[in-house]
This record gives structure tokens, C-alpha cells and sequence, in this order.
């Protein structure tokens, strides 16, 4: 795999969690308002749930193609594939946090 190809792969990679943490982020600041107040313990159940769910997402959206490379005997392409996703996901959340200091 050509190494621009593997640098846009990283990006479409590290956006797709992007999206998917810009989404559970609006969904989870508006939860109050879409599901109501949660008294019972089905609250901290659903949380603890999403969190393990999003965890195999992301997981799964950061390390997948790496693997699938990686198992194809293409180790090399696969480690760049994944250093690439983390360098962007890195970006992306440096520039989150450079927006809210300057908000």
C-alpha cells in the first residue's frame, strides 16, 4: 500500500471515531432531556454499558484494517496504518483542546 494511501486511511480512520465521540457527546449531553432523570440503578448500568460498547467501536474502528493488514503478512503497512490513525486521532484531540482554551 502507497504511503499517502495509508496517511488518508489513518485520517478516514481517525475521523470515523471523531464523528462516532462527537455523537455519543451530543447524545450524552442531551440525556437528560432524552431519556429523563435516572434514579435507579439502570442509570450507572446503561453508562458502564455504552462505555464498553464504545470502547469495541473505537477499538475496532482504530485497530480493525491494522489487523486485517497484519494478518495478510503486510506488517509493515499495518504498524504505519496505526501509528498514522493514533497521529491523527492525536491532532484531532490536541485541536479540541486548543478550541476549548481559546473558547
Amino acid at each position: 500500500m502507497k504511503q499517502t494511501k495509508l496517511i488518508f486511511t489513518g485520517f478516514l480512520d481517525a475521523f470515523s471515531v471523531a464523528v462516532y465521540v462527537v455523537v455519543i457527546s451530543l447524545i450524552l449531553g442531551q440525556g437528560e432531556k432524552i431519556f429523563g432523570k435516572m434514579d435507579n440503578f439502570l442509570g450507572p448500568v446503561a453508562l458502564l454499558l455504552l462505555l464498553v460498547l464504545s470502547a469495541a467501536i473505537t477499538g475496532a474502528l482504530t485497530l480493525g484494517r491494522p489487523i486485517l493488514l497484519y494478518l495478510q503478512g503486510c506488517k509493515r503497512e499495518a504498524i504505519g496504518l496505526f501509528l498514522y490513525t493514533l497521529g491523527w486521532l492525536f491532532l484531532m484531540t490536541l485541536l479540541v483542546f486548543i478550541l476549548q482554551v481559546l473558547k
